[in-house]
């Protein structure tokens, strides 16, 4: 013989309805504030993106920074540097809105990001380069000639 028995979130045991088919007023409170309130939240709300991915490369010329930011086009972005600061943002709004004989559907969402990364005082600004191809933004960071590794070379002794 099975026996059901209810166990509400507080770990107490109590006794079931035996008219289940009705609810009353407090099962229907009980269930509205004992549920995950993020979890309800979570679902309607997370339309925006999260900040991108960065690899960032030194090499012996230049420092190489790709970030994968796809669905955007390049005019999207926003580049500056600043008193050795190098900034990427962009915002992106996009509207759907159909029109039939019987109803009217309009869909609307914004997503946003700003990165800012400090630039090693070898970087020389001036000839910072951007690209954006296939979602992978691209920036290239060239280094000060000073700061460039040289060839290493021998040295007699006199």
């Amino acid at each position: 013989m099975n026996t059901l028995v209810t166990v509400p979130k507080n770990g107490t045991l109590t006794k079931t309805n035996s008219n289940a088919n009705y609810r009353t007023l407090s099962n229907l409170l009980d269930d509205i504030f004992n549920r995950d309130l993020p979890s309800v939240f979570n679902s309607n709300f997370n339309t925006g993106i999260s900040l991108p991915k960065v690899n960032i490369k030194e090499t012996a010329n230049d420092f190489s920074l790709e970030m994968a930011v796809p669905g955007f086009k390049k005019t999207d972005f926003k580049i500056d540097v600043e008193n050795g600061i190098l900034s990427i943002s962009t915002e992106k709004t996009q509207n759907v809105e159909e029109n039939e004989e019987n109803y009217t559907f309009q869909e609307f969402g914004f997503s946003s990001f700003k990165r800012t990364f400090t630039l090693p005082e070898t970087v020389e600004d001036e000839f910072i380069n951007a690209t954006y191809i296939d979602g992978i933004l691209k920036i290239s960071l060239p280094k000060k000639e000073e700061a460039k590794q040289k060839p290493p070379r021998s040295i007699e002794i006199s």
